[in-house]
């Protein structure tokens, strides 16, 4: 059965390109939306984190109508981190529109995803998005996409790919890079004339793969995917089984069953070979998964997902002010949220330690269980973090390490600053080329060397440059990377911080902290600019005299503290240090808290080596 009434594609690119945006002027200008009617930016972007950040965390499937056409579209994140989003859904479609920036050109992100959708046979239109960029350099940016596609060995098809030069602020395409257009219709013209009609089954056995999971507090959890034979009915008896793991083979029924139009999700009796539904009814339903007629579980096989490459300890909090602002706080409480953030993210990795209060969670990099972590505090949970450390690999005896291929565009005066970060961190340049007044580098560096960099890098090109990096591949281990250069400022008693405290303790570097903040022994409140921790005790008042002076009672002058984000954080802490993460606050605080344990512990490590 031909489906010419149906399109199912993806939108990929690297972070920042401009994907959401573009789908909402295609909803606009597919009649998703009533014309006087008040739509907020980004509307994919649904998360409380995704338009804080303006980045997207989890891909979303949306549909237009376009010529009697049904269009399916799956919104995907941009960020290296959550490229197992990307992954699982591209089984989902039959085509693909690789966004590239008009000055960018194509990034880290925009290789793998690429790579990705050729490994699947997809074929594939180019769009050049930001053409009305004043730095765009549009041909130069069409060499490179040939250049990636070549490189990554596309099929003569592919490499014959169209392109459609857009603005997705604007709402306009046009096939002319010269020629400015109007509306989307050249693009929408252009995915019903490349992605052919789907040629489906659907007189055969039911069969839907899951790729996607949401949750919901009234019907649990709801599996999202395509059908892939036959027709799924709402009430229907089906079976469960897993292409990896042939054990599974449960039976259920169908509750309810959604057509996904716009932006809403619509009761449907029924719905055949090509659609993408989502259903509720089977509880322990998971990505990967297929579902399909009781007398036929034949099951369709899933995509290996990359493995994760970074991993902390979560552990229950016991600092002194334990159990104080959380809501969350128990080791099952813990325990129970990170394995139910296994069901929609395929990514992750959950495991038990030898501590019954610690869990091993293992992800694609720090942005990644940073977002994990942002979002449990804003759930009410309350524990702490280990930093974060990569997962070495053995190969034919031999220790291999995760390197990531980096890209950095800065101003030609910053790029002393980053050979010389490159060269401590063991990072081996690729490339180089000038992009007008700035330069491109492009590196092989490993992935424990970037931890931390992020915020000199900003520091060394003053704002200016732009880095991205993704996962290359494993090689063998580099040597030692010195993690962090500089010390901790940590409190020596317990108590709320004073300003003459303060006053004193900032000569010897940088606080984190402001006047009237509680603290505790062991907790670190600030940076010091030499190697090795410095005990300042900030709780200490002015002694008080009967005598008078004319300076005596001036005002003293506190430099405005660093304000630490989650992220510089858990690029700062050390390999001694963790991070306690509650809903109003993020702590850096010593593993042992004690000064005089610390310091025995610090001598005794010293002898072993």
């Amino acid at each position: 059965m031909i489906r010419e009434d149906l399109r199912n594609i993806a939108i990929i690119a690297h972070v920042d390109h401009g994907k959401t945006t573009l789908v909402d002027q295609m909803l606009k200008q597919g009649g998703t939306f009533r014309e006087n009617q008040v739509v907020e930016e980004r509307v994919m972007d649904s998360g409380d984190l995704e338009r804080e950040r303006g980045i997207t965390i989890l891909a979303k499937n949306t549909s237009i109508h376009y010529n009697g056409v049904k269009i399916n579209i799956v919104d995907t994140p941009g960020h290296a981190d959550f490229s197992g989003e990307v992954e699982r859904v591209l089984k989902m479609v039959s085509g693909v529109l690789i966004l590239v920036d008009a000055a960018e050109g194509p990034m880290p992100q925009t290789r793998f995803v690429t790579k990705k959708a050729l490994e699947m046979g997809h074929r594939l239109i180019i769009v050049v998005n930001k053409v009305d960029r004043p730095d765009a350099r549009v041909k130069e940016v069409i060499d490179e996409v040939l250049e990636l596609l070549m490189d990554l060995n596309a099929t003569d098809d592919q490499l014959e790919s169209p392109f459609v030069y857009c603005s997705g602020r604007e709402g306009t395409s046009s096939l002319d890079p010269d020629t400015p257009g109007t509306d989307l219709k050249p693009l929408f013209d252009m995915i019903l004339s490349r992605f052919p009609p789907l040629d489906m089954d659907d007189e055969g056995p039911a069969q839907l793969l899951v790729s996607s999971i949401d949750y919901n507090d009234y019907v649990g959890r709801i599996g999202i995917g395509r059908i892939e034979r036959g027709v799924i009915r709402q009430s229907q008896e089906v079976a469960v089984c897993n292409y990896n793991h042939p054990e599974v083979n449960l039976k259920g029924k169908i509750a309810n069953l959604y057509e996904i139009e716009g932006l809403e999700r619509v009761p449907c009796e029924s719905a055949r070979a090509g659609d993408i539904v989502c259903f509720s009814g089977l509880e322990s339903i998971n990505i990967g998964d297929t579902v399909c007629a009781p007398d036929c579980a034949e099951a369709v096989p899933f995509v290996k997902i990359s493995e994760p490459t970074v991993e902390m300890i979560f552990s229950v909090n016991d600092s002194p002010f334990a159990g104080k602002e959380g809501k969350w706080v128990t080791t099952r409480h813990l325990r129970d949220r990170l394995y139910r953030e296994l069901l929609r993210d395929v990514s992750l990795r959950v495991e038990d330690t030898d501590s019954a209060d610690s869990f091993r969670v293992s992800g694609r990099g720090e942005m990644h269980l940073s977002i994990l972590i942002e979002t449990m505090r804003r759930e009410g949970y309350e524990f702490q973090v280990s930093s974060p450390k990569v997962l070495f690999k053995e190969i034919d005896g031999e220790k291999y390490e995760p390197v990531e291929r980096l890209i950095v565009d800065v101003p030609e005066g910053s790029t002393g600053a980053v050979f010389e970060k490159m060269g401590t961190r063991k990072g081996e340049l690729l490339h180089m080329s000038a992009m007008g007044s700035r330069m491109r580098l492009e590196f092989l560096v490993p992935e424990r060397g970037l931890f931390g960099y992020k915020s000199e890098f900003l520091t060394d090109t003053k704002g200016e440059g732009v880095m991205s990096a993704v996962f290359y591949e494993y090689q063998p281990y580099k040597g030692e990377i010195s993690r962090r250069l500089t010390g901790s400022l940590v409190a020596f008693e317990a108590g709320e911080a004073v300003t003459y405290g303060l006053f004193n303790a900032q000569g010897r570097g940088t606080l984190f902290i402001t006047p009237g903040t509680p603290v505790y022994e062991g907790m670190v409140i600030g940076v010091s600019p030499k190697e090795g921790d410095i005990n300042v005790n900030v709780c200490k008042t002015k002694h008080l005299t009967n005598t008078r002076s004319s300076s005596s009672d001036e005002a003293l002058r506190l430099i405005p503290p660093k304000k630490l984000s989650l992220e510089e954080a858990l690029e700062f802490i050390g390999d001694d240090e963790l991070l306690e993460v509650t809903p109003q606050n993020i702590r850096i605080r010593k593993r042992i808290l004690d000064g005089e344990l610390r310091a025995k512990a610090r001598a005794k490590a010293k002898a072993g080596e």
